[in-house]
């Protein structure tokens, strides 16, 4: 005997895809920040000696990995 086999799903396909607010909420907080450090005021302090905040991460990061490097 052969086994039947099933030609439709068992559930129908919903053509709508719901997403969590987090998924579209956390992408676009971190685009700001970003955006936030990017076009924050770095010229101001360029005369003064005090570093951007941009400048500030590559330099921390550069601090933490930097005697890891080769």
């Amino acid at each position: 005997m052969s086994a039947r086999t099933r030609t439709r799903p068992a559930r129908p396909v919903d053509s709508h895809v719901r997403l969590p607010w987090w998924a579209v909420v956390l992408p676009t907080v971190a685009f700001a920040a970003l955006l936030l450090l990017l076009t924050g005021p770095t010229d101001a302090h360029a005369e003064s000696g005090v570093s951007g905040p941009v400048s500030q991460v590559v330099e921390l990061l550069h601090r933490t990995f930097g005697g890891a490097a080769p």
